[in-house]
């Protein structure tokens, strides 16, 4: 869509590798082929991600990094230029001061347009999937560094003092809402969010992942003029910057 908001610098943040690919791979991907910049930032490294009864508590140094390979990987296909892993301990993610310092501090130092992130609010979709509490903890400490602590000149002085100045956000895209307000057209990326996925070979099984990938972009895109869309509710934080 030619009115489509393309940012020139955007943040992705979530808990784990493989959030990203499973949410907003397509967007991503559209993105970048647009020329906007992309950071990646993984505040957990995933080092809980296995069930495996042979593993014991030796094996996270070693899933640690299985799976920050994999989103680099990922990364790679989507076209993201940077990944940030923050190796916050895996299961264990609350929205602390302290994790929305460090977030608050890569906004200030990357000046991203558009932060993208999940849903802070969301403990149930369908009646099948308990969402993850870290994914609540990442959200929730991401909207907060987004608003207020960014853009905030005397929050986290320690931060003014190093040298970040406040930077604002002009857009938060929040994923996995059930009142989205705005749908990105990922038919053309549809394929690069399937490849990226499969990078995550330890999580996913990879023969089926375009059907998941597909019907749900399916279902985002319902009763829109594209196939396959993901969906967002955008906050607009200084919408009177952003188009000038």
């Amino acid at each position: 869509m030619s009115d489509e908001y393309l940012p020139k610098i955007a943040m992705s943040i979530h808990a784990h590798p493989d959030d990203q690919e499973f949410s907003i791979g397509g967007t991503l991907a559209k993105w970048a082929k647009a020329g906007c910049e992309i950071i990646s930032v993984a505040i957990t490294s995933g080092d809980s991600g296995s069930n495996d009864p042979s593993k014991d508590g030796t094996y996270k140094a070693e899933l640690t990094r299985l799976r920050e390979d994999e989103q680099r990987a990922a990364n790679q296909v989507l076209g993201v230029k940077e990944a940030v892993f923050l190796r916050y301990p895996d299961g264990e993610l609350e929205p602390t001061i302290a994790l929305r310092k460090e977030l608050t501090r890569l906004i200030r130092k990357y000046k991203p347009e558009v932060v993208l992130c999940g849903n802070p609010e969301a403990w149930f979709y369908g009646n099948e999937y308990v969402n993850h509490p870290d994914h609540r903890a990442a959200a929730q400490a991401a909207c907060e560094a987004v608003f207020p602590s960014a853009g905030t000149r005397l929050i986290f002085t320690d931060l003014l003092e190093a040298g970040y100045e406040p930077h604002e956000v002009k857009r938060l895209y929040v994923h996995g809402t059930d009142k989205p307000d705005t749908w990105v057209d990922i038919t053309e990326t549809i394929d690069i969010k399937v490849k990226a996925l499969q990078q995550h070979a330890s999580q996913v099984p990879v023969d089926e992942v375009e059907k998941w990938m597909k019907d749900w972009a399916k279902e985002d895109a319902k009763d829109k003029e594209f196939e396959y869309a993901e969906s967002y509710r955008v906050m607009k934080i200084s919408e009177e910057k952003s188009e000038q």
